[in-house]
């Protein structure tokens, strides 16, 4: 701003003829009246002043984040399933604004069901608002196809080196047989989600050459009461695994109540943590539901 006042000031000085300064008698202006020339003058700095700023702005969106410091949490961004629901992340993203961590939950494209590519872009969106609005890293929490599509974002996405800590709840990350069997049997009804999701599709394999990426702590939590993704499909080498049951005896959710399940609450706020998360045993298990419920709101250990 105070360059565009003295572009202006020196523009009208000039045409007003302050001073000693004359205008040449020859050139693209001479033949303005002096206030027609402090008009140009002064459009020519406000342009100038416009395009560097917008160029600025724009090498500024290109730049990739920097790395995100391990004790420096951020926003979480929650990335839904197939089929795009987001219900069960804003019932979770409720809990853990009660733990006064910031939530954004992701509007993947195409209903959800579209090409990963697609939706991996709306997490680097979403990453790329909140580190706009001042967020220092995000926390990654994918549920079901949505560890697909954050596997593909931490692999290729601009913002990826944002990405502080990753949670996947009952993520194919093996690939889904219920995709496969679509495949075969209703091929015209399986969208390019369900076709990515079969295992050994061409996305899969890709990501299986890029592997987890090697400074980011990934933590697959699984339900072995889970009838949708088999228990063994969530593992991938470099990734810690964890079942509730192991955990928790007596924990029971289906695949859709994973996000709300209490001791999957729990643990997900242990694996969000400033610190690294501890090995847990089924003699955690009360300590981690009642972190999960809230009830009492209890310090991370």
């Amino acid at each position: 701003m105070s360059a565009l006042v003295a572009a202006v000031a020196e523009a009208q000085a000039v045409s007003m003829g302050a001073g000693r300064t004359r205008w040449p008698d020859h050139g693209p202006l001479s033949s303005l009246s002096p206030r027609r020339r402090w008009y140009v003058l002064a459009m020519a700095a406000v342009t100038t002043l416009l395009v560097g700023a917008t160029l600025v702005a724009v090498l500024d969106e290109l730049r990739p984040p920097d790395r995100a410091q391990p004790d420096v949490p951020g926003t979480v961004v929650l990335v839904p399933g197939f089929g795009g629901d987001t219900s069960t992340l804003q019932l979770l993203a409720l809990r853990l604004r009660v733990a006064d961590r910031r939530t954004v939950v992701v509007e993947p494209p195409d209903g959800g069901v579209g090409d990963f590519s697609g939706q991996a872009a709306a997490i680097d969106a979403a990453v790329a608002a909140a580190l706009r609005r001042g967020a220092p890293s995000v926390d990654v929490v994918a549920f079901s196809a949505g560890g697909i599509a954050t596997w593909l974002w931490l692999a290729e996405g601009r913002r990826a080196p944002a990405a502080r800590r990753v949670v996947t709840l009952g993520s194919p990350l093996q690939g889904a047989e219920l995709a496969a069997a679509g495949s075969v049997l209703a091929p015209g009804t399986c969208s390019p989600a369900c076709r990515q999701l079969a295992p050994g599709s061409a996305l899969l394999t890709r990501l299986a050459a890029y592997g987890p990426p090697r400074d980011v702590p990934w933590v697959s939590v699984r339900s072995l009461t889970d009838e949708v993704v088999p228990p063994a499909s969530t593992r991938l080498p470099g990734v810690r695994d964890i079942a509730l049951q192991d955990v928790c005896t007596d924990a029971a959710p289906k695949h859709s109540g994973l996000p709300t399940d209490f001791v999957t609450i729990g643990l997900l706020l242990y694996a969000i943590d400033r610190r690294p998360m501890p090995a847990f045993g089924s003699a955690d298990c009360v300590s981690v539901r009642a972190l999960g419920t809230g009830r009492p709101r209890l310090a991370l250990n």
